[in-house]
């Protein structure tokens, strides 16, 4: 049997009693990192009285795990197994699920044990009066498909839960407080650590506040959907406003109206 083990995003005492007893009886640990599982592992030896017997510690992560799967001897699951992430619920924003399906087509048992989850966190936290939300987890980098992504998420009639690195969360607040000065936001970072940090109000007002804030940490930003908090959608005119390049805007006009690019930038040349 394989357990995906849920592990803390910040505070150590958020590991469950059930995920502390099953990593105890573990003979083998697929992780995301090794050296972190295995520090993760000797802080919690060390609060909780307890010795983990695991020895077997197999690196599986996104750019090694299909590699990992294609080679691996399936009578390690004979005995218990688990599969830790670096922090929190494997397979959102970090990997696990292609162990998930290596599971279902090998018939090999396998159960999913709840935990920490950053998005979901921050998304009760940040006080938001909806049930509906769409988790976008990272944005892309840099380009046109990270415009097109923000775009998506800033006409999206529901709350949108975003993760960003502390090397971009200065760039995301600047694009948010560009493109959507009004819209409320909620922003956290190293939630349930130390230092863990809060910011709501408007993106004006959140930019304005992180101005002089650390801002090193893991982020999550949550951005209210315009429909229910009166923020303002991306428009054709905001776009057609915009200093771009008429092959970048039309891209992102196609993207909003349904019209072809090809049209767009007919248009934008007239």
């Amino acid at each position: 049997m394989i357990y995906f083990i849920p592990t803390p995003i910040g505070n150590l005492d958020d590991i469950s009693v059930r995920s502390l007893k099953l990593l105890a009886e573990c003979k083998t640990l697929f992780c995301e990192d090794t050296r972190i599982t295995k520090r993760l592992l000797t802080l919690l030896a060390q609060r909780h009285h307890l010795e983990f017997q695991a020895k077997n510690f197999i690196s599986m992560h996104s750019h090694n795990e299909n590699a990992v799967l294609s080679n691996i001897d399936k009578k390690v699951f004979e005995e218990t197994v688990g599969y830790l992430s670096d922090a929190g619920m494997p397979g959102i924003s970090d990997p696990g699920s292609a162990l998930v399906r290596f599971c279902q087509e090998n018939s090999l048992p396998y159960e999913i044990l709840p935990g920490a989850n950053a998005a979901l966190l921050a998304y009760v936290t940040s006080g938001i009066e909806t049930h509906q939300f769409l988790f976008y987890g990272f944005l892309s980098h840099k380009g046109m498909d990270r415009q097109n992504e923000l775009f998506e998420a800033l006409n999206s009639p529901y709350a949108v839960i975003l993760y960003e690195s502390p090397h971009r969360i200065e760039k995301l607040i600047e694009e948010l407080a560009e493109f959507a000065p009004h819209r409320q936001i909620f922003a956290i970072k190293e939630a349930t650590k130390l230092y863990e940090k809060r910011f709501l109000g408007t993106s004006l007002e959140v930019q304005h506040a992180s101005k002089t804030a650390n801002l090193k940490g893991e982020w999550v930003v949550v951005i209210t959907p315009e429909i229910k908090h009166g923020g303002e959608a991306i428009t054709k005119e905001d776009l057609i406003g915009l200093d771009l390049p008429p092959k970048q805007k039309a891209k992102l006009l196609s993207k909003l109206t349904g019209e072809s690019i090809k049209d767009w930038y007919t248009k934008l040349q007239n």
